[in-house]
């Protein structure tokens, strides 16, 4: 078995350039059974139908820190035992008018610039597709092909906020994500441009100052990152968010309430000061979506009120993201809050506060 200190001298140095660490990541059981302990058969046959990928980078956070991030990127065979969720609850393929975008609301649409990330998460909302395609090993991401996409944006002129995701976007080479961002820029009625991404918390060193001017444009650019664990607030991670918040890139984090990872209030709580401390805006708290090979991430929503509650008052409201769920059927997303209003009368609301003490609060006419 390997350790932390040997990755660091060999060619799974989780400090290298980031294409060389993409080269070497772990996708088989048997390489990862070289560093940590593992039934490789059963392992095998999760990864036959889910894809592993695993950055020499998040390795070594495996191996220093353990469970809380092994969990999240190691497969388990209780992938392949969910029988009870589907595998698009939210109903994303029917509200693809073109391929690889998704245009759910009104005034905002989703693409799908790519099914490859850095790390794949064992909890992807959208496991059914991502990591299938690209080839391995694989130096970059396969970019979605987007002209479709572009020109549906542009003969819809409600869509003002395009949403870049997948797969993670920042994987796709700089060059394609230079043409991509330009491309979208030169739409009038687009207002602001988001990419939705977990690069930072599993391969920081992608953030370079090249990929920093393929994210140059007219329109505001917002970034929202994928932060579950204050062990994947590292040095690296510190760097990359401060080279994107100093280019004037704003970012917040969507993180998902996982069991077994995150689910305390004393978790949470640290890692929403520490984001708070890195220009990292907590934005989202997103309880695990209903996607099958996913259900042993899923605690129940009255834990996850319990903590929102347990962290209200005890936290800097700035530190305190939207606790969310995302509806089957294509419902869309909906806010969660704990119940602190017990009544409301003619002129007057009953209200408990964070400590559990109750007040009169005068109403409005």
């Amino acid at each position: 078995m390997k350790n932390a200190s040997w990755i660091a001298k060999n060619e799974l140095n989780p400090h290298a350039d980031w294409q060389v660490q993409i080269k070497n990541s772990i996708t088989t059981a048997e390489a990862l059974s070289e560093y940590l302990d593992i039934n490789q058969s059963a392992l095998e046959k999760t990864i036959r139908k889910y894809p592993m990928r695993i950055t020499p980078y998040y390795l070594s956070l495996i191996l220093e820190h353990g469970m809380p991030l092994f969990r999240q990127a190691v497969p388990d065979t209780k992938e392949l035992l969910d029988h009870s969720h589907t595998e698009d609850p939210f109903r994303e393929i029917p509200f693809s008018p073109v391929p690889n975008l998704i245009h759910r609301y009104p005034d905002r649409v989703v693409l799908l610039v790519t099914n490859a990330c850095a790390t794949y998460c064992r909890h992807c909302m959208r496991k059914r597709m991502v990591g299938y395609t690209n080839p391995k090993p694989l130096d970059m991401a396969v970019a979605f092909p987007m002209e479709k996409a572009v020109q549906y944006i542009q003969e819809h002129p409600a869509v003002s906020d395009v949403i870049l995701s997948g797969g993670d976007p920042l994987l796709i080479e700089t060059r394609q994500m230079a043409t991509l961002i330009k491309k979208i820029n030169v739409i009038d009625h687009v207002n602001t441009i988001r990419i939705h991404t977990r690069i930072p918390a599993t391969l920081p060193q992608r953030i370079t100052d090249n990929l920093i001017d393929a994210l140059t444009a007219d329109k505001p650019i917002y970034m929202n990152i994928h932060f579950n664990h204050p062990l994947e607030i590292t040095d690296d991670a510190r760097k990359a968010c401060k080279k994107l918040a100093d280019a004037g890139i704003p970012l917040g984090s969507q993180t998902v309430l996982l069991k077994g990872v995150n689910d305390s209030r004393y978790t949470l709580k640290q890692l929403f000061k520490d984001l708070l401390a890195i220009r990292v805006k907590p934005y989202y708290l997103h309880h695990p979506d209903p996607v099958k090979g996913t259900g042993h991430f899923r605690p129940s929503v009255k834990k996850g009120l319990k903590i929102m509650k347990a962290l209200r008052g005890h936290i800097s409201g700035m530190s305190l993201p939207h606790y969310m769920i995302d509806l089957p059927g294509g419902g869309g997303k909906v806010p969660l809050v704990p119940d602190y209003i017990k009544s409301i009368g003619d002129n007057h609301l009953i209200v408990e506060n964070y400590k559990g003490d109750v007040f009169l609060y005068p109403d409005g006419q």
